[in-house]
């Protein structure tokens, strides 16, 4: 049995890989790895002294940057909360009075004021220009002009409000739709049509849907109404303009 041991073990012994390497070459290997190492521990301290030297070198600069950054934020927040959180509520206060102007159809002194207590939506805009209030004063603005039928004037205050609001931001690029429609821009009225259409809104996204089709039956792009009445009907079913779409796929089908 200890035989069998035994050349069991010299077996293992002799399948033994044997190193190729000379013992001088791995004591060689091995001092050069370590060189490696300390010219790299090397490298490392003289960047960081580098750095140092650069930061003591330039310290007075980097403390003056550092200032002028913190007194910009701080003159930002300032700004924020002393002047133009003030602002802002004298906007709400003066916009709300417009508002009800505008609720009854008093589009022009909702435009231009009262003479009194109340300086028009325009004068919101010129007088509270960055806040928010201001904006929503160019979309009231926009829509005042547009009932008064100053088309153009109506487009360029549009334009200046941007809402990411579901009902607002599509009924105002419907608005703005209207407006080319009634300066006989047919091609620039459908296209703010579909940006309108273009929402999760399933109310009024039916209903920009029908007006961008009508003005492509307008153009006499048939196959362009087409799609867009084929869209309503898969998309919008239930819809007012879903039940009734059915006659207008008819007229544009025989029209292509």
């Amino acid at each position: 049995m200890g035989d069998i041991f035994f050349e069991s073990n010299e077996m293992m012994y002799f399948c033994r890989p044997k190193s190729t390497k000379h013992p001088h070459q791995i004591h060689r290997n091995n001092m050069s790895e370590k060189d490696k190492k300390k010219d790299d521990l090397q490298q490392v301290n003289e960047a960081l002294s580098r750095s140092e030297q650069y930061i003591e070198k330039n310290q007075k600069n980097i403390l003056i940057v550092l200032g002028v950054i913190v007194v910009l934020v701080g003159g930002v927040l300032l700004f924020r909360h002393s002047y133009l959180a003030p602002r802002e509520k004298e906007a709400q206060e003066m916009i709300f009075i417009g508002e009800q102007y505008f609720a009854v159809d008093s589009f022009q002194l909702a435009l231009k004021g009262n003479g009194a207590d109340y300086i028009g939506f325009e004068g919101i805009i010129d007088e509270y220009g960055l806040t928010k209030t201001a904006k929503l004063a160019s979309a009231y603005a926009g829509l005042s002009y547009m009932h008064l039928g100053q088309y153009d004037t109506a487009i360029d205050y549009l334009k200046k409000f941007d809402a990411d609001d579901i009902m607002v931001s599509p009924a105002l690029l419907g608005a703005i739709g209207d407006c080319y429609v009634e300066l006989n821009k047919y091609s620039k009225a459908v296209t703010y049509f579909e940006k309108a259409a273009d929402t999760k809104n399933e109310l009024l996204a039916p209903i920009y849907l029908m007006k961008a089709a009508t003005v492509y039956e307008k153009l006499k792009e048939y196959n362009k109404a087409l799609r867009v009445y084929e869209r309503i009907q898969k998309k919008y079913p239930l819809s007012q303009e879903g039940t009734d779409v059915e006659r207008f796929i008819e007229r544009a089908k025989m029209n292509s």
